[in-house]
């Protein structure tokens, strides 16, 4: 489904150094001006699949890969929506609860406590300041905790001197901050953390495998 343009031109620039792309205005947004403009009702008609079957692809996905998961593992999942994923995975027996920076305005990260497992599906690209969403998620780590997010790799996608012509690069699905592999290297050294890719679109950092990931590492 698409929405009429909205006349306002969106520029991305692109580090030449990490090829880290983003949309510096838009970077500069505050919470409002994203919510009126980017996260306002309108946002399900250019994605749909963020009300339940993105959540719901990502709670069995979950399941899938930690089968045996200790209740003991404290599991937060970042930037979750209205909490579907988290919903299903207790109801798997997992002790999950969700944060959503967008839901829960009168609760602030430092309030949530520490986790051992922290899973961020669809942030990374949406955020305007990637090493303030490093440092917030780390906060919340315990010490030995894993962190598994999603954001589809810009290799090959975004060039110098080209407008981006990837489909990812979507100002209105509030697609403003692009990583290259390099790019989410760099960030994790930069904090302290080891950084792999399961594929494309799945990665973690952590300082050691925790050893109920121990089967995937």
């Amino acid at each position: 489904m698409f929405l009429p343009p909205s006349g306002t031109l969106v520029h991305y620039a692109l580090c030449g150094e990490c090829g880290y792309c983003f949309a510096p205005e838009m970077c500069a947004w505050p919470l409002e001006k994203f919510e009126a403009l980017i996260y306002n009702a309108d946002y399900v008609k250019v994605d749909p699949d963020y009300v339940s079957l993105r959540p719901k692809g990502s709670a069995h996905m979950l399941r899938g890969m930690f089968p045996n998961l200790p209740s003991t593992v404290r599991h937060l999942d970042y930037g979750g929506g209205s909490g579907i994923m988290s919903d299903l995975l207790r109801e798997a027996g997992w002790t999950s609860r969700s944060y959503d920076p967008f839901v829960h305005k009168d609760t602030q990260p430092a309030q949530l406590g520490k986790f051992d497992f922290i899973t961020a599906f669809e942030v990374f690209e949406h955020v305007p300041d990637a090493r303030q969403l490093i440092g917030t998620l780390g906060s919340l780590l315990e010490d030995g905790g894993m962190l598994l997010f999603s954001t589809l790799l810009s290799d090959g996608q975004v060039h110098p001197g080209q407008r981006p012509g990837w489909w990812y690069a979507s100002p209105r699905n509030g697609h403003i901050s692009l990583f290259s592999r390099k790019a989410l290297a760099v960030l994790a050294v930069e904090y302290g953390y080891n950084f792999g890719s399961f594929n494309e679109n799945l990665h973690i950092m952590c300082k050691a495998a925790p050893a109920w990931a121990g089967h995937l590492l």
